[in-house]
């Protein structure tokens, strides 16, 4: 008998154990038992070949139709062709060189046949395919998985074809043996499901469709058991370390900003600004995402938040993802202060504090002026880049961090900061994105933070009308655009014109697609050509930090009617008087790109237009991704639609550590009650054994289920 974490080799032998390991990384019996099928045929039931694409490695079964052989002419040996079918559709397959195989090929047979989809002659085929026939003189042997009902076709790889995991998977299943569920029987109980050993016996070898369903259901709960123990634990750590509390202070700099609000805040922002001043009067740490809409005032939220903490002594940093983005937020910051964020100037209020700014590319003198202003307390607030979380700088009291657009730091990144606390406490920490995500999402790839959502967007802001420039189809609507972009710098606007490569670096793209457009050579064509006699300045995120803030500060005063960049003015950027903007090769951005992108125009009390200019075509995937853009302005409905358009498994390998997915069959969009449960249940748990040490089943799950380069890297975060 066998267990999980027993060696393979030891069950499928040496040669076919060194096979899985090397293609797909399986050296367990646990790996190779969560390796589960990518689906599933009935005996008697086809593959539908038209689904084929190019490039991908396929295992499809069908019906030999005929097989020829032939010598070939340009080389010596022979060729054996051979064409299989699904009933509708037809496959070509070639063997170089293995006449032999002729005499097994026999038209009317049916099997499994693999390889790698290639095309030769604009014909869809199979080049020296692997192959598995279904044999009556064979039905006697141990090909079990072959003859059932119903058949699991599972990822393969290189020489790994489907049939030699199932067979591996059967003989592991003949002598596994499952001492005890890692699973808490109550919990089993509760929501009734099967045993694991039952639950991988039937996704391996389903007896039928409501074993199977029952077995994926289980092993559901296990992948998002896995993941929210690992959230849960991270959350019970950071918060049993101490943090300062820092409480609201009656009459302080806080209640003065308010006092000359000249807008009243939303309710969104009134009932998150509540939970964050909670979170900050405690001595536990805040950890909380903040997410919402472009423009739905989230920097209010956390000036507030940053205010309160300096109300009770200690200062607030900022750390922003470049440093175009982290002037802008400073100055922004200096902005609404006005006076109160003057201290020690002239014209300074009497209770005030300093927004201090410190970049890595700062001049010497400026850099220990903003160094000194640090470590001395006089900053109250500090807004920076990563240069804030290098061993040089050092803060009086660091009560609050707050990082802007999480999605472009790493999590060792934010916990390097996290560290920076004083007495060995904690500081607070406030993540702001605005990229609005499913609740699902926000639980399994934010697990370790609280979240709050700002929905409700604050008054004045102006609506946005997206269009796609579709230039293949109709190559007078780019004309027009342009036509567009006059007519609003005509009226005293301004407009950016975004591209996806800088164009001093080597172009990227392969195969027939042209080089993405790039802001160094689209710069200087619409000067000489249809934007002539514009005042047009061109920002990318390699100009020197001066000249960067130069023209981003010339656009913002009204000097330049133009802005060529490239995604540098993504975030954060607030130019009230842009109201137009057009991006080129829209199709080489993300849903979420593109929607943080049109959310720098209607800023202000002109609507804001967005033209997506692309060359591919109606019915393709990317093109449905930018009509998604252009039917909704709802960046939480977008987030759904871009998660229905790629795989899941990508976010959330991604967002944590790049390395392959943990979700196997657990879906985020479909799957909400489970993940949401397994939270809660992950959640008591942890309240009650951190360490785990009563519960080894679901230490040894956590192993099981989650790569373990994935575990330590969220045990290290």
């Amino acid at each position: 008998m066998t267990n999980l974490r027993a060696d393979l080799k030891l069950v499928v032998g040496a040669a076919t154990a060194k096979a899985l390991a090397k293609g797909l990384k399986i050296e367990t019996v646990s790996d190779l038992l969560r390796h589960y099928p990518r689906r599933y045929a009935e005996r008697g039931q086809l593959t539908d070949i038209a689904g084929l694409e190019l490039g991908e490695h396929a295992t499809v079964m069908a019906r030999i139709e005929r097989v020829n052989k032939r010598r070939m002419k340009a080389r010596s040996g022979t060729l054996l062709e051979m064409v299989i079918t699904d009933g509708k559709r037809r496959l070509q397959c070639t063997f170089f060189n293995q006449a032999w195989r002729e005499k097994e090929l026999v038209p009317g047979k049916n099997g499994l046949f693999a390889g790698k989809v290639t095309a030769f002659r604009d014909v869809l085929q199979l080049a020296n395919p692997e192959y598995e026939l279904f044999e009556a003189d064979r039905e006697a042997e141990a090909l079990d998985d072959f003859l059932a009902e119903i058949i699991p076709v599972y990822p393969a790889a290189q020489g790994i074809p489907t049939w030699v995991i199932a067979k591996s998977v059967r003989q592991v299943l003949d002598v596994l043996e499952v001492d005890e569920d890692p699973m808490p029987l109550e919990l089993l109980a509760q929501y009734g499901l099967p045993s694991l050993e039952s639950a991988l016996r039937g996704i391996h070898r389903p007896s039928g469709w409501d074993a199977l369903n029952s077995a994926r259901r289980r092993l559901k709960w296990d992948e998002a058991m896995a993941v929210q123990l690992i959230f849960a634990q991270r959350r019970h750590s950071l918060v049993s370390r101490p943090a300062k509390a820092c409480p609201h202070t009656e009459g302080g700099i806080l209640d003065a900003f308010d006092k000359r609000l000249p807008f009243e805040l939303t309710s969104g922002q009134q009932e998150i600004g509540e939970e964050i001043a909670r979170d900050l009067s405690t001595e536990h740490p805040m950890n909380r995402l903040l997410q919402g809409e472009v423009g739905s005032g989230k920097t209010v939220v956390a000036l507030r938040a940053m205010l309160q903490v300096v109300d009770s002594g200690r200062q607030a940093a900022m750390l922003a993802p470049t440093e175009v983005l982290a002037a802008q937020h400073a100055r922004s910051l200096s902005e609404m202060l006005g006076d109160l964020g003057q201290a020690g100037q002239l014209g300074g209020a009497e209770k005030a504090t300093r927004v201090t700014l410190l970049t890595g590319s700062m001049g010497a003198k400026e850099r220990k002026k903003a160094l000194l202003e640090t470590v001395s307390g006089e900053a109250g607030i500090v807004v920076g880049t990563h240069a804030l979380i290098q061993d040089t700088v050092s803060f009086a009291d660091l009560g609050l961090v707050v990082v802007d657009e999480q999605h472009r730091f790493g999590v060792e990144q934010r916990d390097a900061l996290r560290s920076r606390g004083s007495d060995d406490t904690s500081p607070h920490v406030l993540v702001m994105t605005a990229t609005p995500i499913p609740r699902t999402v926000a639980m399994t790839v934010y697990g370790d933070l609280e979240t709050s959502a700002l929905r409700v967007m604050p008054a004045g802001r102006s609506p946005i009308k997206t269009s796609v420039v579709p230039v293949a189809e109709r190559p007078a609507w780019l004309d027009r655009a342009w036509q567009r972009v006059r007519e609003e710098c005509g009226k005293g606007h301004q407009a950016y014109i975004v591209c996806p490569r800088i164009g001093d670096e080597p172009a990227s793209d392969k195969g027939d697609k042209r080089p993405a457009l790039a802001v160094l050579d689209v710069a200087p064509e619409l000067a000489e050509g249809p934007l002539k006699g514009l005042k047009i300045g061109a920002l990318h995120g390699r100009m020197p930090a001066d000249d960067k803030d130069a023209v981003m500060q010339a656009f913002a005063k009204g000097e330049l009617d133009v802005l060529v960049a490239t995604t540098v003015i993504e975030v954060g950027v607030n130019v009230p008087n842009a109201t137009a903007m057009v991006i080129m090769d829209a199709d080489r951005f993300g849903i979420s790109q593109l929607h943080q992108l049109r959310g720098r125009v209607g800023r202000g009390s002109v609507p804001g237009l967005c033209l997506l200019v692309t060359e591919t075509l109606d019915g393709t995937t990317t093109r449905e991704r930018l009509a998604a853009v252009e039917s909704t302005t709802d960046g939480f409905e977008l987030s759904r639609m871009d998660l229905e358009l790629r795989r899941e498994g990508d976010i959330l390998g991604a967002a944590q550590s790049g390395k392959k997915s943990t979700l196997k069959l657990l879906s985020l969009l479909q799957d909400e009650e489970v993940i949401a449960e397994a939270r809660a249940r992950s959640s008591e748990i942890v309240e009650k054994d951190p360490a785990l040490g009563n519960y080894l089943g679901l230490a040894h799950m956590i192993a099981d289920v989650v790569d373990e380069d994935r575990v330590e890297y969220l045990e290290k975060s």
